[in-house]
């Protein structure tokens, strides 16, 4: 497919609308459930008066967002510009060419000085997470995990580096393999449901995402499954009632929505509203999370 972006640049944008851009690329609406991660190894500790603790939590916000979603803005150019979402806080930037060829020295310049003082605080290892860090990211953005059914949903355990770190940084004894596999299979819905509201737009520029490969209707049953067994490690290694019945009710919810919607999709207004929903629920839920040391206690 030819690329759709047009040959001559828009007029130079603004200090302003740079900034504003710079802030979308990270998309600021998933940071919630990024910190959200960073939290679950360091339940019960005392954190708050470490340094390290809050390098961390700015780190995995920003800096790391934007490493994530600028490389994935940089392979996506194609359908972000066929994305009706893209351009806000909640679903991330759609940039001009200019803004593009801009970024990967942006994304380098903003690790720069976290990576430093993280290899200050952690030591030589931190660069072996930097590596795999680097390595899951190329996976999926440049050698084209995203578009082959499967791998592109394997893909998201990266997101347990978020653990690794967040143990590393605040001296914190890694999660145990329930946890890291919950992780994992939250990583993987989370990323399904992307999947299934950028279907049309994937479609269109000729990408095969797991989505795309077996349709809306057999992806949401896959969520619902994914959901069922994040609900069954709560019960089984966690003994969280409250949790388990949280993602057993959307378990069901989309098993619901598999049999009476079928191919449809969420609006993108619903959509939003959906977005807006989980960041209270996790922003909501973090203190709890921590204080009861949920995720360590497996």
């Amino acid at each position: 497919m030819t690329d759709p972006l047009p040959s001559h640049d828009p007029p130079r944008l603004s200090l302003r609308r740079e900034l504003w851009n710079t802030l979308l690329v990270a998309r600021p609406g998933l940071w919630a459930t990024q910190l959200w991660f960073y939290l679950l190894p360091l339940g019960g500790r005392r954190v708050l008066d470490e340094w390290t603790f809050w390098l961390g939590a700015v780190y995995v916000m920003f800096p790391l967002a934007y490493l994530l979603y600028g490389w994935n803005d940089l392979a996506d150019h194609q359908t972000d510009r066929l994305n009706p979402r893209k351009g806000n806080l909640l679903f991330g930037a759609r940039l001009p060419r200019r803004e593009l060829r801009k970024l990967p020295l942006r994304i380098a310049a903003v690790q720069a000085p976290f990576w430093a003082l993280m290899l200050l605080a952690v030591g030589p290892k931190f660069l072996l997470w930097v590596a795999v860090c680097l390595a899951v990211n190329a996976a999926y953005n440049t050698l084209g995990l995203k578009g082959l059914p499967v791998l592109d949903v394997l893909n998201q355990a990266g997101y347990l580096l978020v653990f690794v770190l967040s143990s590393w940084l605040n001296d914190a004894p890694q999660l145990g393999w329930p946890a890291l596999v919950f992780g994992a299979l939250f990583a993987m819905h989370a990323h399904l449901l992307n999947e299934i509201t950028d279907i049309e737009p994937d479609r269109l520029a000729g990408r095969r995402t797991t989505a795309v490969a077996i349709g809306v209707r057999r992806t949401k049953l896959v969520v619902a499954a994914l959901l069922a067994a994040e609900a069954a490690i709560m019960t089984a290694w966690f003994d969280s009632r409250l949790v388990a019945g949280f993602l057993a009710a959307a378990a069901a919810g989309f098993f619901a929505d598999f049999l009476f919607r079928g191919e449809r999709v969420l609006s993108d207004r619903a959509l939003k509203w959906v977005l807006i929903a989980w960041n209270v629920v996790a922003v909501a839920s973090m203190h709890w999370v921590w204080r009861e040391a949920l995720f360590v206690s497996g």
